[in-house]
């Protein structure tokens, strides 16, 4: 089962939704916020594509965070610090089973269903 991660108001989900939507791909949407995330989840991802590319730090949730959790922000605190706060995941997480992307380029998501 493919599954897009985000959340519904994001411009970045919305196109990518859109997308699978308009090439009839079949999908579950997983809303961070409204379905939740557990720190079990963010683990598997991190250890799957890496700290650096699951988080985005130019998010304002970061900007948000304590300068104390952004110095000791690291792989070992990181599952509880982004399930607290879904949003600092780069959007949209898509799941294909296989495995995980994250952002939205038209071309990428031609490249992966094709």
């Amino acid at each position: 089962m493919i599954t897009l991660y985000g959340i519904k108001n994001c411009d970045t989900v919305k196109k990518a939704r859109t997308w699978l939507e308009q090439h009839k791909v079949d999908y579950h949407f997983h809303d961070f916020r409204a379905d939740g995330l557990s720190a079990a989840q963010v683990k598997i991802w991190i250890e799957e594509i890496g700290l650096e590319t699951l988080v985005n730090k130019r998010s304002a949730t970061w900007k948000e965070l304590s300068e104390a959790t952004k110095t000791n922000f690291n792989e070992a605190n990181a599952a509880t610090v982004i399930s607290e706060n879904p949003t600092l995941i780069k959007r949209p997480l898509l799941d294909t089973g296989d495995k995980k992307h994250v952002g939205f380029k038209d071309t990428e998501y031609t490249t992966i269903f094709n």
